[in-house]
């Protein structure tokens, strides 16, 4: 059975919960194994309900933001889904955000409720965190929060049984939306607008203060239809979510690409490699999601365990570039044969570019894919703004129904990167070649300059992933008094290697420009990452110029 036509711009996320309820009802739609739990979409709809008209018996009207601080957990997807029938709008937290982070993203979104659970590494962390952010907070009645730095804020709802000082527990926002009609839920429903914002991610914060990315129905809706597209996501198939839902690639290329295809989610509460292949086995995945790091972890528990991942054929790795050996792994080891490559960012919903799964392996590993369907790529010269010839470097800038509505509250710093004729400047560089397919050759900001010789760290990074006993590396610019900046490198090497910093010089002599390598080289065990697994290379610039004195 085919999913009926979903038109973006016309629909709502929230309709679209009442289609496959209505055409695949008793079709699977979400299923934990490690939890033991299995939903059909006549199940996931009742659910999404419940917390619908819980939401709305307390008194959230359309527009509003209630923020949820959790790792993928199932109560996550009944308020994705639940929020979006309703109206309101869901603000995703980070889930390794501290006490000031938290402040911050709870006062800049004007979130009147907030849902947490008690912590992802240590089980009261988060409620240790929250009253710290509103020391009142445990001498208020559940809804009646008052705090002078947020005050916005009135409700606090904990995931859990649990009576906690100051907030609901979950049962009791379910059972107050028992008092709500049906009829009430469908009014409030059918005046919401494809264009309304529904969804609100700050980005991940690598650089400044994090910024609030509206994102509508339509945004969300038009991307993950073109993402399933290029995935070739049917009824048929089951998707392995292990990346966070709190960003773009797990709530959209995760959970929504699953729901406009009606495909079954099987998502993992937090990533551990044993996990995540346990749910491939168990579910019979035929999608897997993930960063490069996560997949060389996959394939490490592989090397030390048998699982069946026989029937995978696609999936999406994107985060940061994929490493030519690990994607050739993905496809000969675990199945993959049609694992995508996504390029895109949160202001885009988040996907720009993507690889279709009839593309050669080293198109997969060597470009990010070419345009989405219906979306515009273009690269144009940093310098004079002007387009740039096929396989001349330039930006990267994006237009279509995908992006963003503007950063919230910052119209400033919107316009700095959606110019008048609505392009998105994404800030990275790129090339293009004659089919349209791009590759990434870095950030703006991460480009190093030594001695007036532009270097790309990704050029570097490939090239020392070569070394047999290098298993992951980043590039970065160190200041220098002399050339202005040079080149560090940050290895981490396999378990069975032995490796010195000369053995990584020598490897590169004479094999890629003196100038391109590194003058340093620090062998390290993991890398600072943002909880949705990107890099953040300023950490590792930092963390160096401090031990090496240089400022």
């Amino acid at each position: 059975m085919n999913i009926p036509e979903i038109e973006v711009g016309k629909t709502t996320i929230g309709n679209i919960v009442d289609i496959l309820a209505d055409n695949f009802g008793a079709q699977s739609s979400l299923e934990y194994n490690a939890l033991d739990l299995k939903l059909n979409f006549s199940d996931l709809r009742a659910v999404c309900d419940d917390v619908a008209k819980g939401l709305m018996a307390l008194g959230v009207e359309r527009g509003e933001k209630i923020a949820i601080w959790a790792n993928n957990l199932p109560e996550w997807v009944y308020t994705q889904y639940g929020s979006a029938r309703m109206g309101a709008v869901l603000v995703t937290v980070n889930t390794g955000y501290r006490s000031a982070e938290l402040e911050y993203l709870l006062e800049q979104s004007d979130a009147t409720t907030l849902i947490l659970t008690g912590g992802v590494r240590d089980p009261d962390e988060y409620l240790h965190i929250i009253n710290k952010v509103c020391p009142d907070l445990k001498e208020s009645e559940p809804g009646k929060l008052k705090s002078e730095k947020l005050p916005f804020l009135k409700n606090i709802i904990y995931l859990g049984n649990e009576k906690i000082p100051g907030m609901y527990n979950w049962n009791e926002i379910i059972e107050m939306g028992k008092k709500v009609s049906k009829d009430l839920l469908q009014k409030r429903q059918a005046f919401l607008d494809p264009n309304d914002v529904i969804n609100m991610q700050y980005t991940s914060g690598t650089t400044g203060f994090p910024k609030g990315v509206m994102l509508t129905h339509s945004n969300l809706i038009g991307n993950a239809l073109s993402l399933a597209e290029c995935m070739k996501l049917t009824p048929e198939d089951t998707m392995c979510i292990p990346v966070p839902f709190f960003h773009c690639f797990g709530c959209v290329i995760g959970t929504l690409c699953c729901m406009v295809s009606a495909s079954t989610m099987a998502p993992v509460v937090s990533f551990d490699p044993a996990r995540v292949l346990e749910t491939v086995q168990a579910s019979k995945c035929t999608a897997i999601l993930g960063v490069p790091t996560m997949f060389i972890a996959e394939l490490e528990e592989m090397d030390k365990k048998e699982y069946d991942t026989s029937h995978l054929r696609t999936g999406v790795m994107a985060g940061s570039p994929c490493p030519i050996e690990v994607m050739k792994r993905v496809v000969s080891d675990m199945g993959a044969s049609e694992m995508t490559i996504v390029y895109g960012q949160t202001e885009a919903s988040p996907g720009i570019t993507q690889t279709r799964a009839e593309d050669s392996l080293e198109l997969r590993v060597e470009t990010v894919g070419r345009a989405l369907p219906n979306v515009a790529v273009k690269i144009v010269d940093t310098l004079t703004g002007n387009d740039s010839p096929c396989g001349e470097q330039g930006e990267l800038c994006t237009k279509g129904y995908h992006v963003m509505k503007g950063y919230y509250k910052m119209g400033r710093e919107t316009q700095t990167v959606i110019d008048t004729e609505s392009w998105l400047h994404t800030g990275d560089l790129a090339v293009m070649d004659e089919s349209g397919y791009c590759r990434i050759t870095g950030r703006i900001k991460d480009m190093i300059i030594r001695g007036g010789e532009n270097i790309y760290p990704r050029e570097i990074e490939e090239f020392i992933y070569a070394h047999p006993k290098v298993r992951d590396v980043q590039v970065v610019g160190l200041p220098s008094e002399k050339y202005g900046e040079e080149v560090a490198a940050f290895v981490q090497l396999k378990k069975e290697g032995l490796c010195t910093e000369d053995d990584i010089k020598k490897f590169c002599n004479d094999r890629i420009s003196f100038h391109k390598i590194p003058r340093y080289v620090f062998f390290v065990n993991d890398y600072p990452c943002t909880a949705s697994g990107k890099i953040q290379k300023y950490k590792l610039r930092d963390q160096a110029a401090a031990k090496l004195g240089l400022a």
